[in-house]
């Protein structure tokens, strides 16, 4: 699975995003008028939402030159996909050093030769299609390292236009996605300027999040590239667990409802993994949570001061999370995570208002302190042990 342009990669990135680009649904209707006054109102109520973020939990970036170099672009569905491509290509280096040494040693290149590169490039395409309708806005943790945009394709281009270039880790980026969020609040019937709001406080939440805690990206880097270290790139045993991923999530996807033997069905990612790899998951999965929870707390907790009709916008945006899709659709969401991203908010949420309801927002605030004290995959779900252990 090498790279076109010098067989460095696993994929071939370039026709990725030319398949992603191909495949991917049009936005809404808008005039030309209407997106550009989108995009600047975006953008402004990213700047308002910072403050506000910061005034509500305290947290302030660690300095003015941190909080500077993690930019907030306004993309759409393309610029996404591009976006994600880039910090893809990122991540998972080590895995690439991995397979490279491994099809050097011969052992596995009669299988990587028959996935190929260009196979491969067309799956990670439409795979990133699909999921670049999905979202509103994205903390990019992984970014490539700054210049993050390229040049606009003309003059009078509407949205940026982020780097697909490698150029190793950066500070990170935040991604709101302009098609999605007039999408989605037109579908929900709900005022404009006040939905956009309400989306710029969760993802600036996350912004904050991770320029006010400086380690916090280097831990969520080191654990994904130990989890990643710990791939097992044999053929073979790859090849056994596939077929029992096969038999597991063949029992729970025609109903929907489990795998039959009373455990939850597990994404595609789960049921492949190594007892290494599950255990550093359920640290991340632990991270993830504390990180969207708090997101959804801020969120809710600012907008009734500054969005006049958040109770509405809450109302309706949680029954369109609970509605789901059409059957297709939750299939595709289940097997890629989707539905273990939204337990997420829900587990998150339930946890920082436990803590914050007996130790207060600056108890809370301790989580910030070190890896040791952010919460276990178990005390996500009891607040009050994390309150015992660190929270005092």
């Amino acid at each position: 699975m090498t790279s076109a342009s010098g067989g460095a990669d696993m994929v071939d990135w370039n026709l990725a995003v030319a398949t992603a680009t191909r495949l991917v649904r049009p936005g809404p209707e808008v005039s030309r008028a209407e997106a550009a006054a989108v995009v600047a109102e975006l953008r402004r109520h990213a700047l308002e939402a910072e403050e506000h973020v910061r005034e509500f939990t305290g947290m302030r970036s660690s300095s003015l030159t941190e909080a500077a170099a993690t930019p907030v672009l306004i993309v759409d569905r393309p610029g996404w996909v591009r976006a994600n491509v880039a910090g893809f290509r990122t991540i998972v280096q080590p895995l690439v050093e991995k397979l490279q040494a491994r099809r050097t040693g011969g052992a596995a290149a009669g299988v990587l030769g028959t996935v190929g590169e260009k196979a491969t490039g067309i799956e990670v395409g439409a795979l990133l299609a699909f999921l670049s309708t999905k979202v509103l806005g994205q903390y990019e943790t992984f970014a490539p390292a700054e210049p993050s945009l390229e040049a606009p394709d003309s003059p009078a281009a509407l949205f940026d236009k982020p780097r697909l270039g490698p150029d190793g880790p950066g500070p990170g980026r935040l991604l709101l996605v302009a098609p999605n969020i007039v999408h989605v609040e037109r579908e929900l019937d709900v005022d404009p300027a006040d939905f956009r709001l309400w989306v710029c406080l969760h993802e600036e939440t996350h912004r904050t999040q991770f320029t006010a805690v400086p380690w916090l990206r280097d831990h969520i880097q080191s654990e994904v590239q130990s989890f990643l270290s710990e791939t097992d790139v044999d053929p073979g045993a790859l090849l056994d667990r596939l077929r029992d991923a096969a038999g597991a999530l063949g029992g729970g996807l025609p109903g929907l409802g489990g795998r039959g033997d009373g455990a939850a069905p597990g994404t595609l990612l789960e049921v492949v993994q190594s007892p290494a790899q599950r255990e550093i998951l359920g640290r991340l999965t632990a991270v993830m949570s504390l990180l969207e929870g708090h997101a959804d707390v801020v969120m809710d907790g600012v907008g009734p001061a500054v969005v006049p009709s958040v109770a509405e916008i809450r109302e309706k945006f949680q029954q369109r999370r609970d509605r789901g899709a059409n059957r297709l659709d939750l299939v595709l969401r289940r097997l890629l995570g989707m539905d273990a991203k939204l337990r997420q908010y829900q587990d998150g949420a339930v946890f920082v208002r436990g803590v914050v309801d007996r130790v207060g927002m600056e108890g809370f605030n301790r989580v910030w302190t070190s890896p040791n004290t952010l919460p276990t995959k178990d005390e996500i779900h009891d607040p009050a042990a994390w309150v015992a252990r660190v929270g005092r």
